[in-house]
């Protein structure tokens, strides 16, 4: 395993479709992040070849819509992590496989060896709005130098998959459940135990190694949407400073 080394993913699914997403941007940020540490990195769409650059990589960043990590990837990438690999997952890299509902109108996330390496499932969204995003734990360094803050972006309901070993670090209150929770679920899993409050950001331990997932990530603009070149610019969460300092924290916790 190289010590100063990491592998992008940022794609959506179909392959080369962007599934609402601007992959591009995505993907640049966070080469550009890592190019402020002198990180070198390879990239890819999916996780077709990801054993191939695990072995050479000490980080992995996935910024996803649609593909995720099959059964025998998931084997690869626990071995990896369990060396002490460090896995930072955003928004999208928590959904995957999606199934229909009768009487919902979106779809219903099917849990998968994905979700249970993760360390959680999305659940559902409501629509791009305004929220605040308050800091749960300050005193990790994935946390240092962050306050409470306000972001647009897409208010995500992520249950987690492993609580108890999961270290929240940010949280939100989206206030009223949307009601195709229930009609996908039956229940709303995401809440924490106050019973207001969701995850938005966790790390949690596998072996010597790590998991970091921030649910925050939503960015869309032309590239997303081709055929609508009139589509508005969507930076989210991107254009936020308590989210970019989140991700130089991250990429410089085990690697710098």
């Amino acid at each position: 395993m190289s010590i100063q080394r990491a592998h992008v993913i940022a794609g959506g699914f179909p392959p080369g479709q962007p599934a609402g997403h601007d992959h591009d941007y995505a993907r640049l940020r966070v080469l550009t992040l890592l190019a402020e540490r002198n990180i070198p990195a390879s990239v890819g769409n999916d996780f077709a070849d990801l054993g191939k650059w695990l072995a050479v990589s000490r980080l992995l960043i996935t910024y996803t819509a649609g593909p995720y990590p099959g059964d025998a990837q998931c084997a690869d990438l626990r071995t990896w992590l369990e060396s002490g690999g460090h896995w930072l997952a955003l928004h999208g890299s928590s959904g995957g496989r999606a199934e229909r509902v009768d009487g919902a109108r979106m779809r219903r996330t099917v849990p998968t060896a994905h979700h249970d390496l993760l360390g959680c499932m999305f659940l559902t969204h409501p629509p791009f709005g305004r929220f605040r995003v308050d800091v749960a734990d300050g005193a990790h360094p994935l946390t240092q130098g962050i306050a409470a803050f306000e972001v647009e972006d897409e208010p995500y309901f992520v249950a987690l998959r492993d609580p108890a070993n999961s270290r929240v670090l940010l949280t939100a209150d989206f206030g009223a459940l949307p009601s195709e929770v229930e009609t996908l679920y039956s229940a709303d899993t995401s809440l924490l135990p106050d019973g207001r409050t969701r995850a938005i950001a966790y790390v949690r331990p596998v072996g010597a190694g790590a998991v970091t997932y921030m649910a925050l990530g939503h960015c869309q603009g032309p590239m997303s949407r081709p055929n609508d070149p009139s589509a508005p610019i969507l930076l989210g969460a991107w254009a936020n400073a308590g989210f970019t300092a989140f991700l130089r924290n991250a990429i410089g916790w085990k690697v710098g």
